[in-house]
């Protein structure tokens, strides 16, 4: 049996951040997602590989992959997805992929996992997939928490895509472009 370890210290100061993210982004996250993003959090904290994955590749890669593995290998792609559309934006810039790109694989990768996924976890992953947006508006206000100096042009490019609503008050006069339609 596989004990679950956590530091109550960490955790709660982290659930405080996200609560406060929620609030500051006017973007409510029911206690299963917001617990789900909390432990995201903690468990990439450390995550120096983040930046050396070629998320495509990994997707595929897991499609591949069966069982465990499989579930496993698609939860790494929709996290790094989430975490570098709403963290770590400048990446996208880097790698010269669009946001978007992140926005889509990520929910996909949520979506196949639910397919997967147990029927106790379909439904999270489901939720995450459908609730991807409002994650990365999480993270955006996660990231000016913590200390960003404003968003830069790709910081403000995830929050347009996360919730244009809030772009378009954030930043008066901003043309606010909508996203090009999502395909199955």
């Amino acid at each position: 049996m596989s004990t679950i370890l956590t530091d109550t210290a960490a955790t709660a100061l982290w659930h405080d951040l996200v609560r406060e993210a929620q609030r500051r982004g006017a973007a409510a996250l029911d206690d299963e997602i917001e617990a789900y993003l909390v432990f995201l959090l903690m468990r990439h904290l450390r995550d120096a590989g983040l930046g050396g994955h070629v998320l495509a590749l990994d997707y595929f890669a897991a499609l591949d992959d069966a069982g465990v593995s499989r579930r496993d290998n698609l939860r790494d792609v929709g996290d790094r997805c989430l975490l570098i559309a709403g963290l770590y934006p400048q990446q996208a810039q880097r790698r010269l992929v669009s946001l978007r790109y992140f926005f889509d694989l990520g929910s996909r990768a949520y979506a196949d996992l639910a397919d997967a996924a147990r029927a106790a976890y379909a439904e999270l992953f489901r939720r995450l997939a459908a609730t991807f947006g409002r994650l990365v508006r999480v993270l955006v206000e996660v990231r000016r928490i913590g200390g960003a100096d404003g968003l830069d042009a790709f910081g403000r490019h995830a929050l347009g895509i996360a919730d244009p609503a809030a772009a378009a008050r954030e930043f008066p006069g901003a043309v606010v472009l909508p996203a090009p339609a999502r395909t199955a």
